[in-house]
């Protein structure tokens, strides 16, 4: 299979904005894309668990409000909110952290719909460490594998070692970069967000900063 990273990478919006959930500090990473099908099928894509385990990871649980998911070897949590088919909202626990995560969903012209991912996490020593691209990076690889799901139903799905190949490292270096630039904007110090993005891409293709 042949990746354009490049067209991949250009395909997604990205910001970052601090905010204070619960009257403590937080980060809101936001990623958008738009694919060419339908809002119907592009809600089925990111709910149905029978879809999500083809482009994601495998995924156990109640998929309803209310109920628990778990991932296979990454997160788990409790759904918050569904409204089909346009919004859902969970909680992200991994590693004895919790964060939360929404998802929406709308028509973008003909044939076309957009998901926009929020990932609202805690400041923590993991942020100072990678900034946004700890969540961004590995969110846009999901972005990248559920457009090839929709285009290519039968593709066979990214797994772990995408980012040691040479199109991975490509394509998390490109989108470290951007997270490091997204992280400017929303005002962190550009000798901070360099050394952040250094370490991500370190963290993700296995080299040393």
């Amino acid at each position: 299979m042949v990746l354009n990273v490049g067209d991949h990478i250009a395909a997604v919006e990205r910001s970052v904005s601090p905010l204070e959930r619960e009257g403590k500090p937080a980060y809101s990473v936001t990623l958008s894309r738009s694919y060419a099908t339908t809002i119907d099928d592009l809600w089925d894509a990111v709910t149905n668990g029978s879809r999500i385990s083809r482009w994601f990871l495998p995924i156990t649980g109640e998929l309803k409000l209310g109920g628990r998911y778990q991932l296979e070897g990454n997160a788990g949590g409790r759904i918050t909110a569904c409204e089909r088919p346009s919004h859902f909202a969970l909680t992200w626990e991994f590693a004895e952290a919790v964060s939360w995560v929404e998802v929406q969903v709308s028509e973008n012209g003909a044939s076309c719909a957009k998901l926009v991912l929020l990932h609202i996490q805690y400041g923590s020593n993991l942020w100072d460490e990678y900034g946004p691209g700890a969540v961004g990076v590995g969110w846009e690889v999901g972005l990248m594998s559920l457009a090839m799901h929709i285009t290519q139903p039968s593709a066979q799905m990214l797994d772990a070692s995408f980012a040691t190949t040479q199109g991975g490292k490509t394509f998390v270096t490109s989108s470290s970069e951007r997270w490091g630039q997204a992280a400017i904007s929303a005002g962190t110090a550009s000798d901070t967000a360099h050394a952040a993005v250094a370490r991500t891409i370190a963290f993700y293709t296995g080299e040393t900063a």
